[in-house]
Order: structure tokens, then sequence, then C-alpha cells
């Protein structure tokens, strides 16, 4: 099943997608909810983020061949950081390139979606905390990313996180086809299942310090051959069984 929110009318809404159309539901993804008679075709209604994380944890160096593209050791724990709110875009938003900014790169990215309140959770018992999955794309300003020595500032410019265009909560998280396309060459192609560390193992090493709450996002690394982009350019994050996450980009 294909979860959206969307805007129609000036309304925004949340639907299912069947096809080419989208039958709005009454209630929430994350609880009990019913689809209505209201439909409307998939290219009348503008996308939005599929939901609204109140964060994104991200993990870093996930993928054994990036973290030997960086040149860095193999890490024994999930290297954590966050992607904060007003990074959020959706697709066919687009990034912008800050003023000033050195390499600006993309990242491809599986993204899980939280359902429902989660702590202090074992591997097995992850999959019951997961309402589904989407595409994410890590921008991440490079230059300023290695100055720094952490994480935050270099990952956290607006516009920084492109996210959707729906979850996808019938797939099997650890094993799917990830690659970036830009400008219609692909940069990056790789599974999930080289995962260092699955989907359901990440949901509870996070757990443990981190509380996760309904619509809380886990996003998993990404593969090698990451790169950088520039105004006029566009990327795209495609996932196999979910879909393409698309963005052009344009300076701030």
């Amino acid at each position: 099943m294909k979860l959206v929110r969307f805007v129609f009318g000036g309304l925004e809404k949340c639907g299912v997608i069947e096809g080419e159309a989208v039958r709005e539901i009454e209630g929430s993804f994350y609880g009990e909810f019913k689809i209505t008679g209201n439909t409307y075709k998939l290219d009348e209604v503008k996308l939005l983020i599929p939901c609204n994380p109140s964060k994104v944890v991200a993990v870093g160096q996930n993928y054994s061949d990036h973290v030997k593209e960086f040149g860095h050791e193999m890490p024994k724990n999930p290297t954590l950081f966050v992607k904060l709110p007003h990074t959020y875009i959706g697709h066919g938003d687009y990034i912008k390139i800050p003023e000033g900014a050195g390499r600006v790169d993309f990242e491809a990215e599986l993204a899980v979606v939280i359902k429902k309140y989660c702590r202090n959770v074992s591997a097995s018992e992850a999959g019951e905390y997961i309402l589904g999955a989407t595409c994410l794309n890590d921008v991440t300003e490079r230059d300023i990313q290695k100055s720094d020595g952490q994480w935050i500032r270099g990952k956290n410019f607006e516009t920084f996180c492109p996210i959707g265009p729906w979850i996808v909560n019938d797939v099997d998280y650890n094993a799917l086809d990830i690659k970036l396309v830009q400008n219609g060459e692909t940069r990056q192609h790789s599974n999930t299942s080289y995962l260092m560390w699955n989907v359901h193992e990440l949901i509870s090493f996070i757990s443990k310090s981190i509380p996760l709450y309904p619509g809380d996002m886990v996003t998993t690394g990404t593969p090698s051959g990451v790169g950088p982009i520039k105004a006029g350019d566009v990327v795209e994050v495609v996932i196999e069984g979910i879909g393409t996450l698309k963005n052009g980009v344009r300076n701030a």
C-alpha cells in the first residue's frame, strides 16, 4: 500500500494510491483509517512530504563501500546524527545550494517511518514499530562536514532533506535495490542487503538512547558513489518497490 499526503484545492489531505488515482482517507496512518469516496487523479494533486517527522535520525557509514570511499575506519557502532524539520522538502521541490557553499553532495538512502512510540526495543520487535519506507536524499555540504569534525551543520541547511514521494508498507526493507540518478545517469547503485546494520538493528540501537514517535524517521545510510550537485541538476533517488523521489537543484 502507498500512503500519501497531498494538497488538492488548497486543502491538505491524506490518501492511498491506487494506480494513477489517490483515494482520500479519514483517520490517521498511525491508527485506524477508512477510505472515503473522494478520488483524485495523481497528476492533479501536489504531493507533500509523506509524514511530518519531529526528527529524522540518520545513520552515517552504514555501507562498507562508502566507508572505504572516504578512507575511514569501519565503525564499531552506527554513527548517528539528525536532520531537523527545516530541512524537509517533498517530491518535486527544489534543493537550494546555500550562498557561499563549497561542495554539496547527494546521498541516496532508504528511510523508514515509525508508527508508534518506540523506546528500548529489540531488533526482533522493531518491525512492529515500522509504518513503512520511503526515499530520502541526505544532501550534505561536504566541506563544512569535514572541517567541523561533526556533521550537524553540514547536514542541516534548508532543503537538505528531500523525502518521498510516498510511504510503502509491503516491501522487504533489507533487500531493496537503491540508486541515485543525476541528470539521467546512474551515480550510486547498491542494495539494502549490504547494510552493515539492517533496518531492524538500527531501530533497536537508536531506541535505546533516543525515543522515537509516530512519524519520526530512521534513514539508513548511503552507498558509495556520492558526488556533487549544482544548480540546474535533477537528482532522483530510485528504490525498488517504493518509487522515485525527484528534485531539481537551484541556487538559494
